[in-house]
């Protein structure tokens, strides 16, 4: 959804800063209940996998709902603060800061969401334990892709599209924009940079098969070492986990 209205509005915009369209903050006022949403119902689901009974993550599993969020606010904290932001900071930006200008921008940065049905799907596989498929080493390298077109290379495509607008050269953009432009450009490329490693490093372990190798060990084992490991929590709700286990690597 987010896609097509950023395809709508920046497809509409022939003149990238004074062109407006009202679906801009129209699906900005929709999503910021999304994004307050999302936390809690992250959260939820967080809180109740934990409740499971039987659950292999059980014995570590915190008794009351105070320590579960704290828990949960380590465990998910860039993808929490992440909402925070786009809730408290982007939302004012770009409905009141931004007086009318540069709808196009904001139109390419919503489809940014491109890469997000891959990553979503990678997470279902993951719970249905399809990581030795072919779908799964498909959608891996579409979400490599699309997250690196989408979400990396976003952000030097709008200094580009800016340069060739106000005939800069694209090197000198970053000097010719306001300091508040550049900052808050790298505050939002930086998760999207760290997220991307992550991918790489999963996407490295599906399509070399170093940890398929030992697989066999691993599905016999893990019954016990999970029941026995005290410190094993549920894999962060985000979908890009930083742990060296195949299940979650493969696809994040």
């Amino acid at each position: 959804m987010a896609s097509s209205a950023g395809y709508i509005i920046a497809s509409s915009c022939e003149d990238i800063i004074e062109d407006q369209h009202w679906l801009t903050c129209s699906y900005i006022l929709f999503a910021v209940p999304y994004f307050v949403y999302d936390i809690y119902a992250m959260f939820m689901c967080y809180w109740y996998k934990l409740r499971v009974k039987g659950h292999e993550e059980a014995s570590a599993a915190p008794q009351h709902m105070s320590s579960a969020l704290t828990s949960y606010l380590r465990r998910e904290f860039l993808m929490v603060l992440h909402h925070v932001v786009m809730v408290t900071v982007c939302f004012p930006v770009s409905v009141f800061w931004r007086q009318g200008k540069g709808d196009y921008f904001q139109g390419v940065m919503f489809m940014a969401e491109l890469s997000t049905p891959s990553v979503c799907l990678g997470k279902i596989l993951i719970q249905y334990k399809q990581q030795h498929t072919l779908l799964h080493k498909v959608n891996g390298a579409l979400m490599l892709i699309t997250f690196f077109v989408c979400r990396v290379l976003l952000f030097p495509y709008l200094y580009y599209i800016y340069g060739r607008y106000a005939s800069i050269p694209f090197h000198m953009v970053p000097f010719s924009v306001p300091w508040h432009c550049n900052l808050g450009a790298a505050l939002l490329m930086a998760p999207q940079l760290y997220w991307f490693s992550l991918i790489c490093r999963g996407a490295l372990r599906l399509f070399t098969g170093s940890s398929r190798s030992q697989r066999p060990c691993v599905t016999t084992a893990a019954p016990k070492e999970h029941q026995t490991d005290g410190n094993t929590l549920p894999q962060p709700a985000n979908g890009y986990s930083t742990r060296f286990t195949e299940p979650e690597l493969t696809t994040h």
